[in-house]
């Protein structure tokens, strides 16, 4: 017999004129007879289609319908709800906030379901509805393969474990395996370390960290600049994963107490991808981070880096310049490099002879002669600068600006007709003048090279699928330099960002031009203090100018520009 809830859901499809009496009769003499899910007779038989199913509840219900392929779900709102009950029930949760748990299923009016699932979890429930096929192949996708994995390596031996890492990491033809398609062939820690792979590439995360500890192995990945948890591999394999990725990366597997660095590249989804390893030995092994280099996502195009109008203009005029030297400076992972690769592809053409020296090489450019330094056999960036300076170049690129030799030659390619374009650490663009004198070269010879210096930071762009305005007083308003009316933004977390309530970041770029004042003063003696004041003078916005536009614009949040900004106030 059919419950009162399934037959309720047939009179809804009846009274929206999406199946006739007739069929919904002959649907539940089906069900009677077989079993089975209302609502799957019904699309079996032809009588309606899954999309007039979920349109014909949504509208009886008031339920808004999503298209789960279309959202990346976050490990930690999947853990919200125990498997057995996923997969008895047929639902998936999507989002979670505060105390709020958005689940997806097939029939929301069931209400027994929804209260079943409220006392489990202690949350609200908000129903959403799905495809009955799309939520069977998100069970699929996010809980299938950790299931088939945990399940094969309940089956080996510690003493197997490692050696299967070892043994299984070539095809019939000898190469490396670097496809993450799934496979039922490869061995249980490949298919470990392939599921670690995808999850970053599908939470669109820059790095993967692999920690082991006392009793635990963590997990982490960075997405948008922050670290979070992922599921942790169990300890007893810790070894073995960490094998299999020095394996892939062509390091040596017998080393364990020097740090090591390398690189591997796999395909996914149709694109090659990029890695870098590193490992590290600590207390209780070997932590290995892999940063993630996805060509596809660079940006080349300088009207995509998130310049202002005005900013971009003064960048493209520097980098068309015939000679001098334009630096980038920012944090670890601000986005210089992109930056620059950005600049290189906008300048890159058939007349001219572009050369860098990197370490590494983050991602290939055509018709650029590019070049990996290696120091352990003296290919420095001094010496591949010196090189190129009998190479008839152009442009020349130079990875990062580390010591006073560098420093040195590359001024010197820069007054000698040279395009040079680098990076250096520093915390703003007007502090680079006294880190390159303070590494000893001449103030006249810095003045003389130097025409623009960029300072960058990235922040979390608000997700625009669930971006509200916030309540701000007036007063911290007008001491952040807003008006006391701007509106500002944040996100409420949704099932498109994860919960997290940013999704993807944004540049902040301070542009100093190095004018003939700027010249004068540094060679008077003129403190990093007194430059910025001068180029803010001149029109330079600070990097908190560049985040209070941004906040005004509804990009980012205030928090996001006070915590990585300085206050202009010095």
């Amino acid at each position: 017999m059919a419950s009162l809830l399934e037959r309720k859901l047939g009179e809804l499809l009846v009274n929206d004129s999406i199946i006739t009496d007739v069929q919904l009769e002959s649907a539940l003499a089906q069900q009677s007879e077989s079993g089975g899910s209302l609502g799957r007779i019904i699309i079996d038989n032809g009588y309606a289609s899954e999309y007039d199913l979920a349109a014909a509840l949504g509208r009886q219900l008031e339920v808004p319908f999503i298209t789960l392929s279309h959202y990346e779900i976050d490990p930690e709102i999947l853990d919200s709800i125990p498997v057995e009950i996923v997969r008895k029930y047929q639902i998936i949760p999507v989002d979670k906030t505060g105390d709020t748990l958005t689940v997806a299923l097939a029939d929301p009016s069931n209400i027994v379901l929804i209260d079943e699932l409220r006392l489990l979890t202690q949350c609200k429930i908000v129903p959403v509805i799905s495809f009955e096929s799309e939520i069977q192949a998100a069970i699929r996708t996010y809980y299938q393969q950790q299931d088939d994995v945990d399940e094969m390596l309940k089956e080996i031996s510690d003493d197997e474990m490692e050696n299967i890492a070892l043994d299984s990491m070539v095809d019939d033809t000898g190469e490396m395996v670097d496809d993450l398609a799934p496979d039922p062939t490869d061995a249980p820690v490949i298919q470990l370390v392939n599921m670690i792979i995808q999850d970053a590439i599908k939470m669109r995360a820059s790095d993967i960290h692999v920690e082991p500890y006392e009793k635990t192995l963590r997990l982490r990945y960075r997405v948008d600049g922050v670290l979070q948890e992922g599921k942790n591999p169990p300890k007893k394999f810790q070894n073995a994963i960490i094998s299999r990725i020095k394996i892939m990366s062509e390091l040596d597997i017998a080393e364990r107490r020097l740090p090591q660095d390398g690189r591997f590249r796999v395909t996914a989804s149709g694109k090659n991808i990029d890695f870098r390893v590193s490992t590290c030995p600590v207390a209780h092994g070997e932590k290995v981070v892999i940063r993630l280099l996805d060509s596809s996502n660079l940006m080349l195009n300088l009207t995509d880096l998130g310049m202002s109008r005005e900013s971009l203009e003064k960048f493209e005029e520097q980098i068309r310049a015939p000679w001098g030297m334009c630096l980038v400076t920012g944090p670890t992972g601000s986005g210089k490099s992109t930056t620059l690769y950005s600049a290189l592809s906008t300048i890159n053409d058939n007349r001219k002879n572009i050369s860098t020296v990197e370490d590494p090489i983050e991602y290939q450019l055509k018709g650029i002669n590019q070049v990996q330094a290696r120091p352990e056999i003296d290919l420095t960036f001094a010496s591949a600068l010196k090189s190129f300076l009998r190479q008839d170049p152009d442009i020349i690129m130079v990875g990062e600006i580390r010591d006073l030799e560098t420093a040195e030659i590359a001024v010197k390619a820069a007054l000698t007709g040279h395009l040079v374009l680098s990076t250096i650490h520093t915390n703003d663009a007007p502090s680079t003048v006294n880190r390159l004198t303070n590494m000893g070269v001449e103030s006249f010879l810095v003045t003389a090279a130097l025409n623009m210096v960029v300072a960058q930071r990235l922040v979390r762009r608000i997700c625009d699928n669930c971006r509200e305005e916030m309540s701000v007083s007036g007063e911290v308003l007008k001491e952040v330099g807003l008006p006391e009316d701007t509106r500002v933004y944040h996100g409420q977390g949704c099932e498109r960002c994860g919960g997290r309530q940013f999704k993807g970041r944004v540049a902040l770029y301070e542009i100093m031009i190095v004018s003939d004042e700027m010249r004068d003063q540094v060679v008077a003696g003129i403190t990093s203090t007194q430059l910025k004041r001068l180029a803010v003078e001149e029109g330079m916005e600070t990097l908190r100018m560049a985040g209070l536009t941004k906040v005004k614009e509804g990009v980012t949040t205030l928090d996001e520009v006070i915590g990585n900004t300085a206050s202009d106030d010095r």
